[in-house]
């Protein structure tokens, strides 16, 4: 499993080395975030927050860079420099501050730990997608841990951090300069105690972790918000049949209290303040507007864009503007087998062993309240500004690990036998890395090749004048990274059935 979280860590680092510094989705929005509370600037009103000007200059010598590479980032300014040669904030808005500030503190600790004004702005960058790249590499480890504790199977537990590779977005995401990073670490933990609890741990320290750890991802983001009623229905669930209703209710009290108690700060304040839970950052920019004389609110438009952009940006999708993608018939393709996979055997009851669709039912609220509330706001901002926004797969990223673990309960129903089992999970762990392995190529031709396959002599030598490390430090972070996920397909292939399964506690001490 250590090598497993290692290579999973390798490969968010590739992505924060392959794409282009301010590439990722609202880098720049994020970057300049961080510099403003690394300076000391505070944290303004939602839409008062102004990008600084030295962020913009920033992006206008990579924007240089790519027009011309001759000079090469060698040329390019240290932060500091930008920061004493562009004083001040720009007319553009940065949209960042209808968000906790608590990644952009972390984000500003680290940048003044470096010592930011000294390094060249595009390594300050890098220095905040590695941190970025850390906070995700468990993610890893807790898929392994999520997935074990509730299929009881080591193959598929093995299988699991393999499965985040089919998620190029994933990774993108998770190597940029971002405040989801966090949020999927959260995320992820909050999946893997709500596993325990509902596979038997009834104690109070995993019942108070889960509490504390719910809190921590709400007051990072308001994507975790829909993680509260998740955790009050698996704290009423978890132990039904060893504990009396009462008690769980008790217990629900406990997990919600201390969620309250830790985590309702920030949106207590915007309740009080703006008197709405998340004001909209983009009100000044996106005002409201009318449909234009003789057009109306169409249902098939809102829904061919909103949903397809969320498959789109979910499985690989990459980009500052999601200019780049793994392609239309590939996501599709990808979208019908999940779902329709997931819909139609991750509820079923196991052919053996313990029955496991009160987890399933339980692990599919999280997502599904992502995917429902995103619509519901998309769709409120649409009938507002005419405008279909706010749509994002990587919304559904604090999810991840319960979309995992129901895919696990799916697929291994598929296969009768162990032969079958162990053949179809070894074909998943040749799958999933492919899959991003061909997103990395695609993202790699798009911005250092002209969007010509494969990587040619020119796109390394553009590389090599832009890149933020030597090319040659790239080849032997990606040959780790194919050694690794090598091993860890022997491994899927060489693993156990559901023999030496986990042992499951019992307890019902409060």
């Amino acid at each position: 499993m250590a090598v497993l979280t290692a290579v999973f860590g390798l490969w968010l680092v590739l992505w924060a080395l392959v794409v282009p510094a301010f590439q990722a989705p609202d880098e720049p929005a994020h970057f300049d975030a961080a510099v403003h509370v690394a300076t000391g600037s505070g944290w303004p009103a939602p839409g008062a927050l102004h990008v600084s000007n030295a962020v913009v200059a920033a992006q206008q010598e990579q924007a240089a860079g790519a027009t011309d590479p001759s000079a090469g980032s060698a040329t390019w300014s240290t932060t500091g420099e930008l920061l004493a040669a562009h004083p001040g904030d720009s007319a553009t808005v940065d949209q960042m501050t209808q968000h906790p500030p608590t990644a952009y503190v972390l984000d500003a600790l680290v940048l003044r730990a470096v010592h930011y004004g000294s390094l060249r702005w595009d390594h300050a960058l890098l220095a905040l997608r590695l941190l970025d790249a850390a906070l995700v590499t468990p993610l890893a480890l807790l898929a392994w841990a999520t997935v074990r504790r509730a299929t009881r199977s080591p193959r598929a537990a093995l299988l699991a951090p393999l499965a985040l590779f089919a998620t190029p977005q994933l990774a993108s995401i998770g190597a940029s300069v971002t405040n989801d990073a966090p949020v999927l670490l959260l995320g992820g933990a909050v999946v893997w105690l709500a596993v325990r609890l509902l596979t038997g741990d009834l104690r109070t320290r995993t019942l108070v972790a889960l509490g504390v750890v719910t809190a921590a991802l709400v007051w990072t983001k308001g994507t975790g918000l829909p993680a509260v009623p998740f955790v009050g229905l698996v704290t009423v669930v978890a132990g039904a049949g060893v504990l009396p209703l009462a008690r769980r209710l008790v217990r629900a009290v406990v997990v919600l209290g201390t969620v309250a108690v830790l985590g309702s700060w920030w949106w207590l304040h915007n309740l009080v303040t703006y008197h709405r839970l998340q004001p909209d950052g983009y009100a000044a920019i996106r005002p409201p507007a009318d449909f234009p004389p003789g057009e109306h609110p169409s249902l098939l438009h809102f829904v061919d864009v909103s949903w397809g952009t969320i498959a789109r940006t979910f499985w690989g999708s990459p980009g500052q503007r999601a200019q780049v993608s793994i392609g239309d018939l590939l996501t599709a393709v990808l979208t019908v087998v999940a779902v329709v996979v997931v819909l139609l055997l991750a509820f079923r009851r196991p052919r053996s062993g313990p029955d496991t669709r009160a987890t399933a039912w339980c692990l599919a609220l999280f997502p599904a309240l992502l995917l429902v509330l995103q619509t519901a706001s998309s769709a409120r901002a649409y009938l507002a500004t005419t405008q279909v926004a706010g749509t994002q797969g990587r919304y559904l990223f604090p999810a991840l690990l319960a979309l995992v673990v129901l895919s696990a309960f799916a697929w291994r129903r598929i296969p009768a036998t162990d032969r079958g089992r162990r053949g179809l999970a070894t074909t998943l762990a040749v799958v999933a890395p492919a899959v991003g392995v061909y997103g990395l190529a695609v993202v790699s031709s798009w911005f250092w090749n002209a969007a010509r396959a494969p990587l040619t002599a020119d796109g390394v030598v553009r590389y090599g004048a832009l890149g933020p490390v030597p090319f040659p430090l790239v080849v032997v972070v990606a040959v780790l990274v194919a050694v690794g996920v090598a091993v860890a397909v022997v491994q899927v292939a060489r693993a156990t059935g559901p023999g030496g399964a986990d042992r499951v506690q019992r307890s019902a001490r409060v």
